[in-house]
């Protein structure tokens, strides 16, 4: 099982993850950068355009594995 940490941003605001999540299978990680999107979006709810954020996935070492439009 690995771990990995999974950003916001638009590029211009960050949203980090400090702790991360323990994925097993590297096909879920879709499935969570999708709840992180929903998470982030009912936390900033006042904002109307998405169209700039994504999510960002990093493993343990920083590597970039995933990067995944909220939209």
């Amino acid at each position: 099982m690995a771990r990995y940490r999974f950003h916001a941003t638009n590029g211009y605001e960050c949203v980090f993850d400090a702790q991360g999540k323990e994925i097993r299978v590297p096909e879920r990680l879709v499935r969570r950068a999708d709840e992180v999107v929903q998470e982030v979006m009912s936390s900033l709810a006042d904002r109307e355009d998405w169209s700039e954020w994504h999510v960002t996935v990093h493993d343990l070492s920083g590597r970039r594995v995933l990067v995944k439009p909220f939209v």
